[in-house]
């Protein structure tokens, strides 16, 4: 990592408020722009989260925007409504009232004497989130955004739901998560000693946990169309640069995001990286110069510089090279590749059979089997990846190929043609593709789940009729991986994966028919890298302003990240995780932020209705003997075969006197889950 000392264009950061459109609520916002004598006017880039600027995320923050601003842009992080230090109170995650706000801030942004009138927008997950969502509502002066680990699909690509299946691990986890962020008050010294209490308290009367909302939707319905950009790609106007990484669960947006919109306004790049920006260095590498990248992005939509962007291939990827199990890696073997077109010239289908019997196999695996699955959002930590996938296979049915005669590059998202019949109205079916070694060891490649009352379209719920075969279709995740000559390519189907797919409340088992049931991989040509004499892709090594003076603080008594137990008597497991967001930490303003959460995740091998997933948080933030905030929350799902039960609880106290207690509890039928 090379870190810029000096550049160019003289910095100044200041901190105001943007008003919006209502006149009664301002959003925070902080400003880093050059302010060179003379200073002719310059575009600006936002980027709009809740996530609190001037503790959470300000140790990323100092890493590129001032970067942006010594090359000649005013960049902008403004907290969204009822967060961090703006005014308001919360709302739903990317509700109207954010996109609206959203909006305000972007034309007051264009409005300013020291913008050219043009505004650009960036973010990762929540900020890319409602670049795209904003981009489709078309402000005048947004001319061009980047959108990193974001999704076009809010409700089969997001934390909610996949295949039309509920995700255990994330819709408990986030929604507890946001609970707990909600919950922090504002800062004292950005927005007054007499201001800050009662912001918060009108803050944390306001709170609803957001996991009602989303165990309400259980469909994809008008809730989450709106948000959803792939319901109309038409909408977005502005220049788009999509970014992802395989290792992390938005990357098909990146896929997408190229296919349906037009050659002249969007690219698109994914390396092999978790949910990080690209240019930190977290694992797994390697990390990229992407603040260079997107500087040629803006350049050329923001500056009407010619800085050859848009003649790059309209997608760069990263195509793994076979590895062995690992739950982390500081670096992934590989190279990039280039396409022009997407979908691909250079990309075929090949379709390979699952086998030739008539005779069915059946499927019922314990409900444990998902234990191995890894991080639903990999951050690059240790633990973070699945692990070797033997003890999974061993839960699942295999069908796997003869060894190979030699090397298979895939690229896309493979698909899964199963001829099958459930022994329930409602099941799941689970399908991983795995890199068989001749030692034995398995890495998975990639996976993908389908809630078969959802088979028909994520908008309805069909059951199954018991004792009839129906053939069922479905897509994993993309990804671009090697297969090596000699090893064997597996496809492992269970009907269970905890904790990621919260299972139905009835025990099932599927048949599967080996004859019609096939593996359908999208195999890239590997000699379409010398097409049209192109050069190499290569990007430049990472660059970031210097660092924030932050000290991270090691727990006296560290835990493991991921924890697996069994309770053999009981037949019971149980998965305990760290999130590991980064713990505690001091800033260089005396203010020392704390931080804990666990996640615990339980059931029983023999028992859907077993499964509980609790989040616990306890924050605490402190600045000398003047300001001492603690907020404490613990939500609980649990579910009968005919509802789901919800339990959630916050308690914030302000010098050790509490400020507001809650306890909300709700109950929602199982619809379609």
């Amino acid at each position: 990592m090379k870190y810029r000392e000096h550049f160019d264009r003289q910095v100044t950061r200041e901190d105001v408020w943007i008003p919006t459109r209502d006149g009664r609520t301002h959003l925070h916002a902080r400003i880093w722009r050059p302010t060179d004598a003379g200073t002719a006017p310059v575009p600006a880039l936002l980027e709009y989260l809740p996530y609190r600027k001037t503790d959470w995320t300000a140790p990323r923050d100092a890493q590129r925007h001032p970067w942006y601003a010594g090359h000649g842009y005013a960049s902008v992080r403004v907290d969204i409504r009822g967060h961090g230090d703006s005014e308001g109170t919360p709302g739903d995650e990317y509700d109207a009232q954010e996109l609206a706000d959203g909006v305000d801030v972007v034309n007051w942004l264009a409005e300013q004497p020291w913008c050219t009138g043009k505004v650009g927008m960036f973010g990762i997950s929540w900020g890319g989130f409602n670049s795209l969502q904003i981009a489709a509502l078309a402000p005048e002066p947004l001319k061009a955004i980047v959108t990193v680990c974001s999704t076009d699909d809010r409700y089969d690509n997001d934390v909610h739901y996949t295949g039309g299946a509920v995700l255990g691990i994330d819709m408990l986890a986030w929604a507890g998560t946001m609970l707990a962020f909600a919950a922090r008050p504002p800062d004292p010294t950005s927005v007054g000693g007499d201001r800050w209490l009662p912001m918060w308290r009108e803050r944390l009367e306001a709170l609803d946990p957001f996991l009602h909302t989303w165990l309400a939707h259980q469909q994809r319905d008008d809730y989450w169309r709106h948000g959803s950009v792939c319901e109309d790609y038409s909408a977005i106007d502005a220049a788009v640069l999509a970014v992802g990484g395989w290792n992390d669960p938005y990357r098909d947006t990146v896929l997408r995001l190229v296919e349906h919109l037009p050659d002249d306004r969007v690219r698109g790049i994914v390396g092999p990286w978790s949910h990080q920006y690209p240019d930190r260095g977290l694992p797994p590498g390697p990390a990229i110069g992407f603040l260079q990248e997107t500087l040629r992005w803006w350049d050329q939509h923001l500056k009407g510089e010619d800085t050859g962007v848009m003649r790059e291939p309209k997608l760069r990827a990263w195509l793994n090279d076979p590895v062995p199990p690992a739950t982390s890696y500081d670096e992934m073997p590989g190279r990039w590749v280039g396409d022009d077109n997407w979908p691909s010239p250079s990309v075929s289908w090949d379709a390979r059979p699952l086998g030739g019997s008539d005779t069915p196999v059946l499927v019922r695996s314990p409900q444990h089997t998902g234990l191995d699955a890894g991080r639903f959002f990999p951050f690059g930590n240790e633990s973070d990846l699945p692990p070797d996938q033997r003890e999974e296979d061993g839960r699942s049915v295999c069908f796997d190929s003869a060894p190979l005669d030699g090397r298979v590059e895939i690229l896309g998202r493979p698909r899964v043609r199963l001829r099958l019949d459930s022994a329930t109205p409602r099941a799941h079916v689970v399908a991983r593709v795995c890199d068989v070694a001749p030692d034995g060891s398995s890495t998975l490649v990639t996976r993908g789940v389908l809630n078969l009352l959802s088979r028909h379209g994520r908008d309805r719920a069909v059951e199954w009729t018991p004792g009839t075969y129906e053939t069922v279709e479905f897509e994993l995740n993309g990804i671009g991986y090697a297969f090596p000559p000699g090893h064997r390519i597996r496809v492992a189907v269970s009907d269970t994966y905890w904790p990621w797919v919260w299972p139905h409340g009835e025990r099932g088992q599927l048949a599967v028919l080996p004859v019609g049931s096939a593996l359908l991989l999208p195999v890239r040509d590997p000699a379409s890298d010398g097409d049209e004499g192109r050069a190499p892709i290569r990007f430049e090594e990472p660059e970031q302003a210097p660092p924030l003076s932050v000290t991270y603080e090691r727990p006296a008594e560290a835990t493991p990240e991921r924890l697996v137990t069994c309770d053999v008597a009981k037949g019971e497991w149980t998965l305990e995780v760290d999130p590991n967001y980064g713990g505690s930490r001091v800033y260089p303003d005396g203010l020392r932020y704390e931080e804990s959460a666990r996640e615990t995740y339980r059931i029983r091998a023999d028992d859907p209705l077993s499964a509980v997933a609790v989040s616990e948080w306890t924050i605490r933030l402190r600045r000398g003997d003047d300001w001492d905030a603690e907020i404490m929350t613990r939500t609980e799902l649990r579910a009968t075969a005919t509802e789901f039960i919800m339990d959630s609880r916050m308690e914030t106290r302000a010098d050790g006197e509490t400020v507001v207690k809650r306890a909300w509890h709700r109950t929602t039928p199982r619809t379609s889950a």
